[in-house]
């Protein structure tokens, strides 16, 4: 399934992306599944299993332009076109949204080559891989695609990073690398926007936060796609791409920790439904160029990942 979190007037309701057109699972059940979506995946297998039965029997029915009269058992509009719907994020408000760091090596090569003392400071060429290392990213910096991100007025190098997500569905504690997958509802795009002049200050102290977690920071989207769906998420091709220019292109597979790996190592905290673990970036940010070229108002990211789609993201002026 492709499941999303999508706003109908000023209604937020949950619901799967089906032959073009987002299915209400709320409307269409009668209200026996959520409209929250951290509320349906800890339904767990049984939730997911009833959002597939209910959509097997309308599926026939979804036809683009003639959705009007499309209800659920309480007679609530259940089916809409995309130009009806704003997307928000498919988990608007995770719980922890855990951040992997340098998890392909080739971005760390490209750290290596940043030339600010502040950078420098880190000392990057020996970055140690004995397990994932990260950080933890500001829930309130959840935005949708399509949204509109200002630029903050701390910051002159606004960047970007395309990563994949991984969305927990299953509360997990001390879990093997053999069983993580078991805890994976589904995947996501996820777009790393970064304050680079705020951020490699917080890194010369060995700490990192508003860098990358001011209003704005954390787009992902646009749909929750889960592993029966996707197949093997380590061989999908990833590019991000500012007013159409590729800026980053590369793959899944060059993940350094694959999802297996960083479920294992991050839940030695507990990680909870809706938790969002992100990959990491593959090279070509704007802080690798020899002449930066840092985001602007009026730029349009797309981070495109195969099978998961492509997440938009407006850069637009800051108060």
């Amino acid at each position: 399934m492709r499941l999303a979190t999508f706003n109908v007037g000023a209604t937020r309701t949950i619901g799967a992306l089906v032959r073009d057109c987002y299915v209400d699972l709320p409307a269409l059940t009668g209200g026996q599944l959520p409209a929250d979506m951290i509320v349906f995946l800890r339904l767990g297998a049984d939730g997911m299993k009833r959002a597939r039965e209910a959509l097997a029997g309308i599926e026939g029915r979804l036809q683009p332009g003639k959705l009007q009269g499309l209800t659920g058992p309480t007679g609530a509009r259940c089916a809409y076109e995309a130009a009806e719907i704003v997307l928000d994020a498919p988990v608007p408000r995770p719980g922890k949204i855990i951040h992997t760091s340098c998890n392909f090596t080739s971005h760390l090569a490209e750290l290596t080559t940043w030339q600010e003392p502040e950078w420098q400071s880190h000392n990057w060429k020996n970055f140690h891989f004995e397990h994932p290392t990260g950080f933890l990213e500001a829930p309130s910096s959840v935005v949708g695609s399509g949204a509109k991100v200002p630029i903050p007025h701390f910051t002159r190098q606004l960047d970007y990073e395309i990563e994949i997500a991984i969305v927990i569905g299953r509360t997990a504690f001390r879990v093997p690398a053999a069983d993580a997958m078991q805890y994976v509802a589904g995947y996501t795009i996820f777009n790393d926007l970064s304050a680079r002049d705020i951020q490699a200050r917080e890194h010369s102290n060995k700490v990192i936060l508003l860098g990358k977690s001011f209003d704005g920071s954390c787009p992902f989207g646009p749909h929750l796609v889960t592993p029966d769906e996707l197949g093997n998420p380590h061989e999908l091709a990833m590019k991000l791409m500012v007013n159409g220019k590729v800026r980053q292109d590369s793959s899944t597979a060059q993940m350094h920790y694959k999802t297996a790996e960083l479920v294992a190592w991050w839940s030695n905290m507990t990680l909870e439904p809706g938790d969002i673990i992100t990959s990491g970036s593959p090279p070509g940010v704007a802080a690798g160029m020899a002449k930066p070229e840092w985001l602007q108002p009026g730029d349009l990211v797309e981070a495109h990942i195969d099978k998961l789609g492509t997440l938009t993201t407006h850069i637009v002026t800051g108060n």
